[in-house]
């Protein structure tokens, strides 16, 4: 009997030992001296490849088209700074650019007041004289203004005589549109009265508005083209 109680009790402080030691936390081992040399250097080699990369972490396609971004913005640049420096050699070039009906007072209003005096003498007419129109026509008309008053006035000087008619046109406004050297343009503002002086008389009123070219000969400002605005 205590043979055998010996045996049992012994079985049970094995089996408690065994249990003990199986629970037990397994030992750390201490890195070897080698593991201890390579660690340092790999955390070198990482940080250096994280600083060569610093956004490994995107999709390498906008690595890649960022250089095509910057080359085209290049690109656009560089036209757009073309098209700027053609831009103003043109406009330095354009004859509007040297318009001086602003800045030269004494020109502009010696040519407001010749063509002023002009327009109301070709624009006037009467029956009763007509050798004065012809004068003024010679006087104050040049290149192709001449043919274009011809056809403007034909109905008035075919009437003129039957009707006994008297046309009137007196400038009310003008403005120098351009004003470059010995060239000029006007717009022109007028009132027109044409009265007919036979047994029943009468008169009819009408307001015009046209341009004119200018050139100035000898010193005198002559009408070379007409403006109606109407083609």
């Amino acid at each position: 009997m205590s043979t055998t109680r010996h045996l049992v009790n012994r079985q049970r402080r094995l089996a408690t030992v065994a249990a003990e030691r199986s629970a037990a936390p397994a030992p750390v081992r201490e890195p070897a001296a080698e593991d201890r040399q390579e660690a340092p250097r790999q955390k070198k080699e990482h940080k250096k490849a994280e600083e060569a990369e610093p956004h490994s972490g995107r999709p390498p396609r906008l690595r890649i088209r960022l250089p095509a971004v910057l080359c085209a913005a290049t690109v656009l640049l560089g036209a757009f700074a073309a098209w700027a420096f053609t831009s103003a050699g043109t406009l330095n070039d354009d004859p509007s650019r040297q318009n001086t009906a602003l800045t030269d007072i004494s020109r502009t209003s010696e040519v407001k007041g010749q063509i002023t005096e002009a327009v109301g003498a070709v624009f006037s007419y009467n029956y009763a004289s007509p050798a004065k129109a012809d004068t003024a026509v010679k006087k104050f008309l040049t290149g192709r203004a001449v043919q274009q008053h011809e056809d403007m006035l034909a109905e008035v000087r075919a009437q003129a005589p039957k009707q006994k008619l008297v046309l009137t046109t007196t400038v009310t406004e003008s403005g120098v549109e351009l004003l470059n050297g010995d060239r000029a343009r006007l717009i022109i503002f007028a009132d027109q009265s044409n009265t007919r002086t036979g047994k029943a008389e009468e008169t009819t009123y009408a307001a015009a508005m046209f341009a004119v070219d200018a050139v100035r000969r000898g010193g005198t400002w002559r009408i070379s083209a007409i403006d109606t605005f109407t083609r």
